[in-house]
């Protein structure tokens, strides 16, 4: 009965918030600023030099042009100079790149609402905005750079299937990084005014009166000396832009223990923004990180990250819908860390806090998850899914294989593919309506992690609409291979297979979709998101194959 309830909730929730989606089909057009400049030379009537850099037209300080490249030192940005006027970056001819030797900041940032108020910001908008064209790649010099679009202010990055925008490093761009090279640029920060749950708000969210008790202004990760930014506010709509079909590559920065910088962090970054086919390759941190906000994101990949791929806190709202994670054959953390408590740990009443609906509930529907079961990466072992600290996750149609190779360390429980690990999150998956997993298909030795002995997680799992596959060592889930157990196929294989080809313990499985076709992130019957944007998955756009193929 719990099942067929909780399925029942699912769909009304997800109808409910379909019909409230309306700013989904928002097109925000921002006035284009062309301000690369042609300063072209003639001197013999048929040859020219130009300059395609751009300028920031009210000092005229303009990038350099070498070798193909525009180089921008930090008198043109720097996140102590940053951007105050609306920036456009131009492709460059034969794939050049803009490289920044500092950070590049875009907007100023502010730390209390009076400085706001003078500068006339109260939304994504009311600030500086650049606009990048499809095809544009931008570089950054070393670690200590990375980006930041500061609240009010918006980055619109739309890119195409054919002509994806990266953010990558200069290292990159000069051909002397090794496939999985991390920490080679800082990565991308952006900071909204969404609700994130360490600031303090009376109302309730789901009641439609929340609202601040006093200022919001929180440190973003990666916050130091001139580094610091913040965010946070109440308006889980905000708009911050867009990026579609962006790549980024090589990240990830130390700045103090605890504090690394990601490949995207997503900073109470509202639903008015819009994420679509978005990657992060090779990063030292997370993949991307969601601090409260409700943005949504559609058709994600990771691929070689170090940390979580997929790492949720401070109360986020969003959706995830197709996203396809792979870690390295020996290095990655977790598909998904979850967090519903910023600071959980100094939280004294979670039930008022949850009341309010200030905890993190994301909607994922559609992942699949290619997990390395080795004993120990730069960070942790290899896992699924770590839902803790009150979140109230909803997630459906999924597949976490950790299995194309033999577990390192088997039944020590370190390579779950399932842990939930908080109290408020199990009372909810038991006796709430808040919560639901179903339509998912675990495949590891290490079935579930235990934090409370009473409470059995593969039991619960398996009675709401989800099932275990029997995992002994390596066992490859593709067809050809084991016909007891089949999942996935293709070239790679990290498609979907037809679900009366599937097979685990050489039956049908008894998970069926839920109102969708299929199950992960790409059906092999269907449309290939992927294809010619993505970078590290297909022949002719990577610098080596999968380490499973």
């Amino acid at each position: 009965m719990k099942r067929i309830q909780n399925r029942v909730v699912l769909a009304a929730v997800i109808t409910a918030l379909l019909a409230g989606c309306d700013g989904g089909g928002v097109s925000v057009e921002p006035k284009t600023v062309d301000n690369s400049v042609d300063n072209s030379v003639d001197n013999s009537g048929s040859g020219s030099s130009e300059n395609p850099c751009a300028m920031i037209e009210s000092s005229g300080v303009q990038g350099t042009y070498e070798s193909g490249n525009c180089r921008y030192g930090t008198d043109f940005v720097s996140a102590s100079n940053p951007l105050t006027e609306d920036l456009y970056l131009p492709a460059l001819s034969e794939g050049g790149a803009h490289i920044f030797d500092g950070s590049l900041f875009v907007g100023e940032n502010f730390s209390s609402d009076a400085d706001l108020q003078a500068a006339g910001i109260a939304k994504g908008g009311d600030g500086v905005k650049l606009e990048i064209q499809a095809g544009t790649t931008v570089a950054f010099k070393d670690n200590s750079a990375f980006m930041v679009v500061n609240r009010g202010s918006q980055v619109f990055a739309r890119g195409t299937e054919s002509a994806p925008i990266t953010f990558t490093s200069e290292t990159d761009v000069r051909g002397t990084v090794t496939a999985d090279a991390v920490s080679q640029w800082g990565g991308m920060v952006i900071n909204g005014f969404g609700v994130t749950n360490k600031c303090k708000y009376k109302g309730s969210i789901d009641g439609g009166d929340l609202d601040l008790e006093g200022e919001c202004h929180v440190a973003a990760e990666g916050s130091t000396d001139d580094n610091t930014s913040y965010y946070g506010g109440d308006n889980n709509a905000d708009n911050s832009g867009e990026l579609s079909y962006v790549v980024v590559k090589h990240t990830g920065a130390l700045v103090a223990s605890g504090d690394e910088l990601n490949g995207i962090s997503f900073d109470a970054v509202g639903s008015g923004t819009v994420v679509n086919n978005l990657q992060a390759y090779s990063t030292f941190d997370d993949g991307i990180e969601f601090f409260g906000g409700a943005v949504d994101v559609n058709n994600y990949v990771a691929l070689y990250v170090r940390d979580d791929s997929i790492d949720i806190d401070e109360g986020y709202r969003g959706s995830i819908t197709n996203a396809l994670v792979i870690q390295s054959e020996n290095d990655g953390n977790h598909c998904i860390e979850a967090d519903g408590i910023g600071s959980y740990e100094d939280t004294i009443d979670y039930t008022a806090l949850i009341n309010q609906g200030l905890n993190s509930r994301p909607m994922i529907d559609g992942l699949t998850c290619i997990v390395s079961a080795q004993k120990e990466g730069t960070h942790d072992p290899g896992a699924g899914w770590r839902l803790r600290e009150g979140i109230y996750p909803m997630i459906t149609n999924s597949i976490i294989v950790a299995s194309f190779k033999a577990d390192e360390t088997a039944d020590d429980g370190s390579n779950y593919c399932l842990r939930m690990e908080s109290a408020q999150t199990r009372n909810e998956a038991t006796s709430g309506t808040e919560l639901a997993l179903t339509s998912n298909i675990f495949a590891c030795e290490d079935r579930t992690k235990t934090d409370e002995a009473s409470f059995d997680l593969a039991a619960w799992a398996e009675d709401n609409g989800n099932q275990f596959a029997p995992i002994s060592g390596a066992m490859s889930p593709t067809i050809g291979i084991d016909t007891n157990f089949i999942l996935l196929d293709g070239t790679p294989a990290i498609y979907t297979v037809a679900a009366d080809q599937q097979r685990i313990n050489d039956a049908v499985p008894t998970v069926t979709a839920f109102e969708r076709a299929y199950l992960g992130a790409l059906d092999i019957n269907g449309t290939d998101w992927t294809q010619g944007w993505t970078y590290g998955l297909h022949q002719g756009s990577r610098a080596q194959p999968l380490w499973f193929e």
